[in-house]
C-alpha cells in the first residue's frame, strides 16, 4: 500500500461554474511537472481581490513553482487575460523546454484563435535568478513564434499540448472540430526561440484524431489515438456555427472506434506504424490517415464505450500502456482495459475492473518500471491507485491506495515519478471548512 500523502493547497477551483469544471482534464499532458529540481503548475482560479462566491467568472492563468523536496509554492497570477468561457475544453498546458530554460503556456482555447504566451530564457535552468512574476514572459501570442501570424491552423485551436523531444520540445494542436480536424506538429528551436512546422501528422477523413498522448521515450516519439466519426448535421458548414463545441451530440463519444498507434525515431518528421513500416513522411507533405497500414492496434467498433484522449505512458524499455474502456466483453457497460504493447512490438488487451462513471483516469510509470493506474468516480467523489509491477509483466492491478472527497481527472508529474520516486498528482479535493468550495491539490505519494 502507499503511505498516506502529503497534501498541498495550489488555490482555488472554478468550481462556481455553473456548467463544466476547466482544472484537471486528462487531456492536459503537462499541467504539474518537474524539471532540474523545481516543479511547477498550471490552474485557473479567481483575484485575491475577488472573495469566494462573489461572480463565477472571471478566472485567470495561475504559474505556480516550489523547489523540491520540500520548498512552498510560489504563485504567480497572469491578470492582464480574463478567462470566461463556460467551456470544460479551454484548459492550460504547460510545457519546459530543457535547452534554454523556457517555460510555455497555452489556454483558453476550444476551436478558438491560439492563446500562447513563453517565458525569457534560463528560468527553469537558474530558477533562483528570477523573480516569480509575469514579466518575465510575453503578452499573450496568438501564432507560434517564427510562424505567419495569418497561418489559418492558428485561428481553430482546440487540446494543445508540449513535450520533450530530444534536447527540445515540441507543440502540437488540433484545428477543426469534433469530428472533423487534423493534428499538426511543430518544434521549438532554442537558439532561436522560434517554432517551426513539421507538418500535419494525424489527419481525419470524415473523422478527427482523439490523441492520448505523446511520449519521448529513447529517442522515439510514441502517439496513440482513436478516431471519432463525423455526424453531419444542419449548417456544420456555416462559419459562424457553434454547435460543435457542445460537450456532447450530434458528434460524441459514441461515434469513436479504433484504437491506433505509430512512432517517430527522427522527431516526428518520418512516422511507422507498429510493424515498423514508413507510413508518412511529413517532410514530404504527407500524412497519417485513418486509411494507413497498420495503424490500428484494436479494433473497436462505434457505439463501444471508447472513450477520447483517456491515457497513455511509455515505459523505460520503450512498452506502450494505454488506458481506455470498452464494451467487447459482452457487458452492458464498459470495462477500464489496459492496452499494453510489449517492447517486442506485440499488443496485449487486459480487463481491469468496471468503469465508474464517465470520468478518464491516467497512468504513470515509476523509476522501477512499475505502471500506476489514478482512477477516478465522480459519483463517489473517490480516487483509486492501482499498480501493475513491471515483474508481474504489468498482467495483475492491486489497489494500493484510496481517498475521497477528491474528484476532476487526475493529472501525474511523470518525471518526478520516474526521476525521484515520488508521485505527484494534481487533482480537485473539497474543502472541509468551507462546503460547496473545492482546491486545486497536489498529492505527493513517497513510494
Amino acid at each position: 500500500m502507499l503511505p498516506e500523502p502529503n497534501v498541498t493547497v495550489l488555490g482555488q477551483d472554478s468550481g462556481e461554474r455553473r456548467r463544466f469544471n476547466i482544472n484537471c482534464y486528462s487531456f492536459q499532458q503537462d499541467a504539474v511537472v518537474t524539471f532540474n529540481g523545481w516543479q511547477y503548475a498550471c490552474f485557473y482560479s479567481f483575484l485575491e481581490s475577488e472573495p469566494s462566491g462573489a461572480s463565477p467568472d472571471p478566472l485567470y492563468v495561475h504559474l505556480a513553482r516550489r523547489q523540491l523536496p520540500r520548498g512552498g509554492w510560489e504563485v504567480m497570477v497572469f491578470d492582464d487575460y480574463a478567462q470566461t468561457t463556460d467551456d470544460g475544453h479551454n484548459t492550460i498546458q504547460m510545457g519546459v523546454c530543457s535547452a534554454d530554460g523556457t517555460i510555455h503556456l497555452s489556454f483558453d482555447h476550444h476551436c478558438d484563435a491560439l492563446k500562447y504566451r513563453f517565458s525569457v530564457p534560463d528560468m527553469a535552468t537558474r530558477p533562483t535568478d528570477f523573480e516569480w512574476r509575469p514579466s518575465h514572459f510575453t503578452p499573450t501570442l496568438n501564432h507560434l513564434p517564427g510562424l505567419p501570424i495569418t497561418d489559418p491552423k492558428f485561428k481553430d485551436v482546440t487540446y494543445p499540448r508540449f513535450g520533450p523531444c530530444g534536447g527540445s520540445m515540441f507543440c502540437s494542436f488540433r484545428d477543426g472540430k469534433a469530428g472533423l480536424g487534423n493534428d499538426h506538429l511543430y518544434i521549438y528551436m532554442p537558439n532561436k526561440q522560434q517554432f517551426v512546422f513539421v507538418g500535419t501528422h494525424l489527419t481525419g477523413i470524415q473523422s478527427n484524431p482523439y490523441v492520448h498522448g505523446m511520449d519521448w521515450q529513447r529517442g522515439r516519439l510514441h502517439v496513440t489515438w482513436v478516431y471519432r466519426g463525423f455526424v453531419y448535421y444542419e449548417g456544420w458548414d456555416d462559419p459562424l456555427d457553434t454547435k460543435h463545441k457542445q460537450q456532447a451530440g450530434p458528434n460524441g463519444a459514441e461515434n469513436n472506434h479504433d484504437l491506433c498507434y505509430a512512432y517517430s525515431d527522427d522527431m516526428g518528421n518520418t512516422w511507422k506504424n507498429g510493424a515498423d513500416k514508413v507510413i508518412a513522411r511529413l517532410h514530404a507533405g504527407e500524412t497519417i490517415t485513418n486509411s494507413s497500414e497498420g495503424i490500428v492496434a484494436f479494433k473497436i467498433p462505434k457505439g463501444s464505450g471508447l472513450t477520447n484522449q483517456e491515457a497513455q505512458a511509455v515505459d523505460q524499455e520503450g512498452g506502450v500502456h494505454v488506458l481506455n474502456r470498452d464494451t467487447l466483453d459482452g457487458g452492458a457497460y464498459p470495462i477500464w482495459n489496459h492496452y499494453y504493447r510489449s517492447p517486442a512490438g506485440v499488443w496485449a488487451r487486459r480487463p481491469v475492473r468496471p468503469v465508474a462513471g464517465s470520468a478518464r483516469g491516467r497512468l504513470a510509470v515509476s523509476q522501477t518500471g512499475d505502471l500506476f493506474m489514478l482512477l477516478p468516480d465522480f459519483s463517489a467523489s473517490e480516487m483509486q491507485i492501482l499498480k501493475a509491477s513491471k515483474t508481474s509483466g504489468y498482467t495483475s492491478y492491486d489497489e494500493v491506495w484510496r481517498g475521497n472527497k477528491l474528484t476532476g481527472e487526475p493529472l501525474v508529474d511523470s518525471a518526478r515519478l520516474e526521476q525521484d520516486m515520488v508521485l505527484s498528482v494534481m487533482v480537485l479535493a473539497e474543502e472541509e471548512a468551507t462546503p460547496g468550495q473545492r482546491n486545486v491539490v497536489v498529492l505527493d505519494f513517497q513510494l
